[in-house]
């Protein structure tokens, strides 16, 4: 099988992740983050809903930690009032999908519970 190597170009990927961190375009960030295309910053969690209800994107990735668990029903109808599309999934996954979403050139965030 050949692989093709994946260029970012002007954006910055999710480079890895481990307990209370993640590492985005190569820096390591501690704690909750919330990762745009050219931006990193922290996140203060679902208290922190205002931040992720002016995001202009079509989909945003709630990485929920080590599990998959619901985001606070009040927090998806928020969502769902604002037009953003939101998933829920632990934060490996989120930042896998994000990813790939990335280098598809799609309109996207993630914001990410440490594991």
């Amino acid at each position: 099988m050949q692989f093709t190597k994946v260029e970012f170009k002007d954006t910055m990927p999710i480079d890895g992740y481990g307990p209370g961190f993640f590492r985005v375009g190569g820096k390591v960030f501690e704690g909750a983050v919330l990762v745009l295309p050219t931006s990193v910053t922290a996140w203060g969690g679902y208290g922190d809903a205002g931040v992720l209800l002016a995001l202009r994107v079509d989909v945003l990735f709630i990485g929920t930690g080590a599990e998959t668990t619901h985001i606070p029903k009040p927090l998806r109808e928020a969502f769902e009032e604002a037009g953003i599309g939101v998933e829920p999934m632990a934060s490996p996954a989120a930042c896998r999908t994000y990813n790939v979403l990335l280098a598809e050139g799609r309109r996207i965030a993630a914001a990410l519970l440490p594991v």
